[in-house]
């Protein structure tokens, strides 16, 4: 059986925001059985040497399906949805989109949000250029993304996919001030109407019954 290795403790800041959901969620809507192992992060259980051959950058999440290892959420979702045959097209124009829009999540709308919030957890006051520079850059992706969500329901295809997942997931995780989000109506909508999907609401339930604050 497939084993999904995530977080059983976590810091309380990071609770609730954690890549290990973008891989449940997945789960949830593919309706795959899995085994949950749980990792206790202040524990230090990610240190290990038998989780590095898991997950060379000691983190989470990683998959180990029948002696196929894979760490990397985006990795993850891909290979899932191909092994699933859900949440891709099976046609190689709409297969293609969809990793475009992944690879769009990861490195053109997460890295920007992540480098902000590193700057917003680490800054001592002295920062204010760098600040600046980093919220034109959120603006830049957002503004971008809010244009190409015009008209559609969803991010690389009409249906919803893996792709959706990630940038949902990023676009709520990434983002702890809701001012950078709200001149986008747009993705705000889509926001939403990704996280009120039942998969996401069953997945988020039972992460947050299961995971504890450390």
């Amino acid at each position: 059986m497939l084993k999904l290795y995530g977080f059983s403790k976590v810091n309380a800041g990071a609770r609730g925001h954690t890549r290990d959901l973008r891989v449940l969620w997945a789960l949830e809507e593919m309706q795959l059985p899995f085994e949950l192992v749980g990792m206790n992060h202040p524990a230090l259980d990610l240190s290990t040497e038998a989780y590095r051959r898991l997950s060379p950058f000691e983190q989470i999440p990683s998959i180990d399906d029948d002696g196929l290892v894979l760490s990397e959420s985006a990795a993850i979702l891909i290979y899932l949805s191909k092994k699933s045959g859900r949440l891709i097209p099976d046609d190689r124009a709409g297969g293609a989109q969809v990793m475009r829009w992944c690879f769009a999540a990861m490195n053109t709308v997460e890295l920007p949000l992540m480098s902000l919030l590193v700057l917003d957890w680490t800054a001592d006051g002295s920062c204010g250029k760098h600040r600046e520079f980093l919220v034109g850059w959120v603006h830049r992706a957002l503004g971008n993304l809010e244009r190409w969500l015009a008209g559609r329901d969803f991010v690389a295809t009409p249906d919803f996919t893996v792709a959706d997942i990630l940038m949902a997931h990023v676009l709520s995780s990434g983002i702890k001030d809701e001012r950078l989000i709200a001149p986008y109506p747009g993705l705000l909508s889509y926001r939403d109407r990704c996280l009120a999907r039942p998969a996401w609401q069953r997945a988020f339930a039972a992460y947050c019954a299961r995971v504890e604050a450390g």
